[in-house]
C-alpha cells in the first residue's frame, strides 16, 4: 500500500488524532471530522467513566474485552461485536472488564470539547 494521507488512520497506531485522559485508566485518540467524530477508547482493567450526558449522538462499538455499559437506567454486558446507541442528552458511562476494553465512538455532530487540543 502506498503513502498515507491525512484522510487514513489505523486503529493501533497510538500517536495520531487528538489525545485525551477521560478518567483515571480510560484514555481517548480523537479523529474529528465535518459532520462527525470518531474517538478509539482504551479502558485499563476495571476502569470507568463518569455518569455524563452530552447533546451530540453517540455511537458506541466493542473492539475488545469487556464491559458493562450504563444508560437509561440499565447495565447491559457487552463484548466483543457489540454495539449501541446513545441519544443525545441520555446520561451514560462504560466500567471494563476484567482485562480492559478498546472501543470506538463515532460522534454527530462532532464535539468541541473533545475537537480541540489539550
Amino acid at each position: 500500500m502506498g503513502q498515507k494521507d491525512e484522510n487514513f488512520f489505523n486503529i493501533d497506531d497510538h500517536e495520531g488524532g487528538i489525545p485525551r485522559e477521560l478518567a483515571a485508566g480510560v484514555t481517548a485518540r480523537i479523529f474529528p471530522g465535518a459532520q462527525a467524530m470518531v474517538s478509539v477508547v482504551r479502558l485499563d482493567p476495571n476502569s470507568h467513566t463518569k455518569s455524563h450526558a452530552h447533546p451530540q449522538e453517540q455511537w458506541g462499538f466493542l473492539l475488545s474485552g469487556s464491559a458493562m455499559r450504563i444508560q437509561c437506567g440499565e447495565t447491559i454486558p457487552v463484548g466483543p461485536g457489540d454495539f449501541w446507541v446513545t441519544p443525545g442528552g441520555v446520561e451514560h458511562n462504560i466500567i471494563a472488564g476484567p482485562d480492559g476494553a478498546v472501543a470506538l465512538d463515532v460522534f454527530a455532530p462532532p464535539r468541541p470539547d473533545y475537537a480541540r487540543t489539550a
